[in-house]
């Protein structure tokens, strides 16, 4: 039932979204001369994929998660698109490919390995990993990885049609603040 509701709304996202999309893609282009940014993250079963979003960051960015990553990387449309979520509109091709869900754990990098042990123990790669979740509503984030692997096993264990509405919809309305970025020094 959930790859069903994640299939349409994703197929529905990107048609109906498309002119957005492009639009953001554009700009992109201006801001950063590579809009799109593609990284390999761990996927169900701990296979490997690649996630596409709008790339926030410069170009030149190391690639590590976004709290080590520093918030002088960030574009000022990056910050734009990091406020707004639209930097998550391209992972609906993720979606709509079932490689992630519209709600599901964060995936992780592979270099994230407590974050990945701890995941592995609690049995989250069982799942598709998702654009949000119960962790991201809560701005709960890679930086504290057993109480993002706690808490994402606590959304599985818990996951049910009116709960998928209601992060998707609590995400919709704002709450939660995506991956926290290290402040300058």
């Amino acid at each position: 039932m959930i790859r069903l509701l994640d299939f349409t709304f994703s197929l529905v996202g990107l048609v109906l979204g498309f002119p957005i999309l492009v639009m953001l893609y554009i700009i992109g282009l201006f801001d950063t001369g590579a809009p799109l940014f593609r990284q390999k993250r761990v996927g169900r079963s701990k296979k490997p994929f690649t996630l596409v979003k709008f790339r926030t960051m410069r170009k030149d960015t190391v690639s590590v998660a976004s709290h080590l990553a520093s918030a002088d990387a960030i574009t000022s449309f990056g910050h734009f698109l990091r406020r707004t979520k639209l930097d998550e509109l391209p992972q609906l091709w993720n979606v709509l490919k079932g490689e992630m869900s519209l709600v599901g754990p964060r995936p992780g990098l592979y270099n994230q390995e407590e974050l990945i042990n701890a995941r592995e123990k609690l049995g989250v790669f069982a799942v598709r990993p998702g654009i949000t979740g119960l962790s991201q509503v809560n701005e709960i984030d890679m930086s504290t990885p057993v109480k993002l692997a706690e808490t994402d096993a606590d959304m599985i264990n818990s996951m049910s049609v009116v709960n998928y509405f209601r992060y998707i919809l609590m995400t919709l309305v704002g709450k939660g603040s995506g991956d926290r970025i290290r402040k300058s020094k």
